[in-house]
């Protein structure tokens, strides 16, 4: 008999790419999101909205696992119950409803910033606490969804544990690289924030979908992996804007040359955020300029995934270089006129 997994979030970058991943490992995959549009036929697809709580109730009814990847990524200083609504209240309507239908195994897919605290980061590793300051609505909801995700491993006999990987990159991506093609399009990619000295993780797409499946494999009665959390990365630290500046190489644009003051991005990104806000707040739609983005770009932060090899059994496969070539590859494939050399 086929294991029953639910996805939520499924209609996104990492979400789609975890639903066709299961679907292909022969899983029987239902895909929740708030779009409901099929992208194949051997998965059912339900419109589902997390905040409420009947509906997550009804569709988590029967499944074996749940790999909760819903979120809203949001790190402007606004529209924050909407944030919070999501992120939190969604991940309890979650956590509930697996405690009521009896789902074995949960694996919630938070983000390395619960241990950011808007300074360096070098090789850090699980052992780091939660922040203790308020970063951004998306960070500080992340923190606490995590938190209820892990404290709830045994309840109702779910098994849970937490993935933090760390800038996903790949083709499907509908934030991060579109928000870079639309700046090298517009000419707006001649220079870096800061110095370009402090490192970064990157973490390729089918990386952090092995990590997935690793860990669902792997959240059974005794396993390490229980009510544990997991950075996930590629392992391959590199300056922001140099990993920047080698996927527009490969689209033929020219290299980042000039250098902006930290604290002129700083205050620019302050003064969108502002305009954002009095407008009412617009969601996902950043293209990096926040203040948390910016500091994120000047500022180590780089993770120790060592725990990740010994108890998922997991290591990265695609290395950064080859996770650009691939990820431009199929960028051009989908829109040849992307490539201006």
């Amino acid at each position: 008999m086929k294991k029953k997994i639910f996805v939520t979030g499924g209609q996104g970058f990492v979400g789609r790419a975890l639903v066709d991943r299961f679907a292909d490992l022969g899983y029987e995959v239902t895909c929740g999101d708030m779009n409901d549009k099929p992208f194949r036929p051997d998965v059912r697809f339900v419109k589902l909205d997390i905040r409420d709580a009947a509906a997550v109730d009804a569709a988590l009814a029967g499944m074996d696992s749940v790999i909760h990847n819903a979120s809203l990524v949001h790190t402007k200083h606004n529209r924050v119950e909407d944030v919070w609504a999501v992120n939190l209240g969604g991940t309890e309507n979650i956590l509930a409803a697996c405690a009521k239908n009896h789902v074995p195994r949960l694996v919630y897919i938070s983000s390395a910033s619960a241990v950011y605290e808007g300074g360096d980061i070098e090789n850090g590793d699980e052992s780091l606490p939660y922040s203790s300051i308020s970063q951004a609505p998306y960070a500080d909801s992340k923190i606490a969804a995590e938190r209820k995700a892990l404290a709830f491993n045994g309840t109702g006999g779910t098994l849970t544990c937490a993935i933090r990987p760390h800038v996903i990159f790949g083709a499907g991506d509908n934030r991060f690289i579109p928000a870079i093609l639309d700046k090298a399009k517009a000419g707006k990619l001649n220079r870096a924030v800061g110095n370009r000295d402090k490192l970064s993780d990157f973490t390729y797409i089918s990386n952090l979908v092995d990590a997935v499946v690793a860990a669902e494999e792997r959240l059974v009665p005794g396993s390490p992996v229980a009510a544990q959390a997991y950075f996930i990365t590629n392992g391959e630290p590199i300056a922001f804007f140099d990993f920047i500046e080698k996927l527009i190489l490969e689209l033929g644009y020219p290299p980042i040359r000039g250098k902006v003051p930290y604290w002129l991005a700083y205050g620019v990104a302050a003064v969108a955020e502002a305009i954002d806000t009095l407008k009412g707040g617009t969601l996902n739609a950043e293209n990096g300029l926040t203040r948390f983005s910016v500091r994120y770009m000047v500022t180590h932060h780089y993770f120790n995934i060592a725990k990740a090899k010994r108890d998922l059994g997991w290591t990265p496969k695609v290395d950064l270089a080859e996770g650009i070539r691939l990820t431009v590859q199929e960028l051009v494939k989908r829109q040849p006129s992307l490539k201006v050399a």
